[in-house]
């Protein structure tokens, strides 16, 4: 039966979509010919039982005994029973193995996407594909399989009835168009509603996700239930859809039962009359009762139409991901250098509009130099392109000479260190939460990493210290920000990029971080999103950042002689600074 193509999926993306749920099948592995054969097995039982059956009461009616015959049917009925539980147990572990794979390939292509501006799906919407949509998918093979055995039973029940004789095959037969159209009809409409399912699904899980992560926001604003109905806004969309899928299954259920009803009722009654004309035998009379209901199984592909339908609407949503285009890396080693950084002609756009526009920069070996602008002006995409967390549109970022493209990913990795304003911490401990990265430091490393980022007392506190549970351990946002920068530091490469870092820290702590970049972080090239003008004023410069291009590059106190510079720190830093010690650096070379 050729399933419609869903809704809105333009063609190429329908094709893509059944490549993914084969490439999904095949992961089942030895499990899925398991399942097929344990459903060869069934079905070929479930067609012999009947005629079995049958000859087991002529063998009553004529011979008074039907011993041999009763023994054959407790062995099909134990090789049923071994049969379906096998079928079970292998449906199971290959839909695991198959949601497992797709789950891994999924997330990984979805992790290597980067963190462009302008990624079409947020973290709670791609959330629900990988755990919901990845599960319907998962159970194409079993399904697949579960129509094939129901096309082997309903033609192997059909051809029974036709050698019973022929009568029972042409009164079973004249129902089949109707049953085709019921088929039909229930794929075209469950397609449709399966896909606007999980796609108001998705929706929900997004606006749930948002809200769930600024809790506190929404508890300080006093908008909680504002913000419940925003996210369950959505909730009558689902239920229609919902409730939709539900009228299609309930309309189908009832068309199959009275259908087959009445073919049963046509095939006995055809079967009456041929055996009171003794042209069949008692027992060939109840095998065909049997094989009526054997044959009417071509109905139960209206359950495996509505698997396929939702996988098929799974896998596409799941396809969107796929076809984004992730970063490639090279192959070439870490070239030999310091750090120098350079921008040529970058440009990077989201919406089809610029956010950096033709971007020219250099930023020499072990320079310590600031990143500012208004907001909006690109800083910390700035920060991510130097160590290709997202790659330009146009033009290209260089470290050392060498394009970063070409560069493999974990020397990559291992040369530039990020710091970031609102750390994520992974790891089932303290200890491991700073050691997470390419290579796992030694525990001497990352203590000395810990008192650098001024988080080696408040650890040392914990019930465990380093060895504490990570669940175990609230933190403040200054002291999880802390452990972020420990992380960096203790991964720290010939590049250091601190995205706005200080947000959370108080005074005394920014300035043992400042003066760590100074001194036991001074050879490295140190590239920090800055806010307030006593942090940018001990930088060696400052790239000042417009409207997506660099208005100037120069120390400090030189652009703190433009007023619309200073507009950036009235709020922190109504005076001149002082005029540090700098070293000179130009924009372009």
């Amino acid at each position: 039966m050729r399933l419609r193509k869903q809704e809105g999926a333009p063609r190429h993306a329908y094709h893509a979509a059944d490549r993914l749920l084969v490439q999904t099948s095949r992961q089942g592995g030895a499990w899925v010919i398991v399942v097929a054969l344990a459903a060869i097995v069934t079905s070929g039982v479930s067609l012999t039982f009947p005629a079995v059956l049958g000859h087991a009461v002529d063998g009553v009616v004529s011979e008074g005994s039907a011993g041999r015959w009763l023994a054959w049917a407790a062995g099909l009925v134990a090789l049923l029973v071994i049969g379906s539980a096998l079928d079970v147990l292998a449906s199971g572990a290959a839909i695991a193995r198959s949601t497992a794979w797709l789950r891994r390939t999924v997330l990984r292509h979805a992790l290597a996407l980067g963190t462009r501006p302008d990624t079409p799906l947020g973290p709670g919407e791609t959330a629900t594909r990988l755990v919901a949509n990845a599960s319907e998918a998962g159970r194409v093979a079993p399904a697949i399989v579960g129509a094939g055995s129901s096309l082997i039973m309903g033609l192997g029940g059909t051809v029974a009835l036709a050698l019973i004789d022929p009568l029972l095959c042409a009164a079973f037969l004249a129902g089949i168009p109707v049953l085709l159209l019921i088929v039909r009809a229930f794929a075209r409409d469950a397609s449709t509603l399966a896909t606007r399912y999980l796609t108001v699904q998705g929706r929900i899980a997004e606006r749930l996700s948002g809200a769930i992560s600024g809790a506190r926001t929404i508890a300080a604003a006093g908008t909680l239930q504002r913000e419940v109905d925003r996210s369950l806004a959505p909730l009558p969309e689902l239920r229609r859809h919902g409730m939709g899928l539900w009228r299609v299954n309930m309309r189908v259920t009832t068309q199959d039962a009275l259908l087959v009803v009445m073919l049963e009722i046509a095939v006995i009654g055809v079967a009456g009359v041929l055996l009171a004309r003794g042209q069949i035998s008692a027992g060939e009379m109840l095998a065909a009762a049997q094989y009526v209901l054997l044959a009417s199984s071509l109905n139960a592909l209206t359950g495996v139409v509505s698997q396929i339908t939702t996988a098929r609407a799974a896998a596409q949503r799941l396809v969107e991901i796929l076809e984004q285009a992730p970063m490639q890396y090279g192959a070439g080693p870490l070239p030999a250098g310091r750090g120098r950084l350079e921008l040529r002609g970058v440009t990077v756009r989201s919406g089809g509009k610029p956010v950096l526009d033709g971007v020219d920069l250099v930023v020499p070996a072990g320079a310590l130099v600031a990143v500012v602008g208004s907001s909006g002006s690109g800083k910390s995409l700035l920060a991510a392109l130097v160590g290709r967390l997202v790659d330009p549109d146009e033009g290209d970022v260089l470290l050392d000479g060498t394009p970063l493209r070409e560069i493999d990913h974990h020397e990559l990795r291992r040369a530039i260190g990020y710091g970031f304003a609102r750390p994520a911490l992974f790891g089932d401990t303290v200890g491991e939460a700073i050691a997470f990265g390419h290579d796992a430091p030694p525990d001497d490393q990352l203590e000395e990493a810990a008192r650098a980022a001024r988080a080696d007392d408040f650890i040392r506190l914990l019930p465990e210290g380093y060895a504490t549970p990570l669940a175990q351990a609230p933190m403040s946002g200054g002291e999880t920000q802390r452990m972020g920068l420990a992380r960096t530091f203790a991964h720290a490469g010939r590049v250091l990029v601190l995205d706005d870092v200080a947000a959370s820290l108080d005074t005394v702590t920014e300035h043992h971080i400042s003066r760590v970049l100074t001194g036991a972080l001074g050879d490295r090239t140190r590239l920090v999103v800055g806010h307030r003008a006593s942090t940018v004023a001990r930088m060696d410069a400052v790239i000042w950042l417009d409207g997506g291009r660099v208005r100037a590059m120069a120390p400090h106190h030189e652009l703190w002689q433009n007023p619309d510079y200073r507009v950036l720190f009235e709020a922190d830093e109504p005076t001149a600074p002082a005029t540090p010690t700098v070293v000179s650096i130009g924009a372009g070379g």
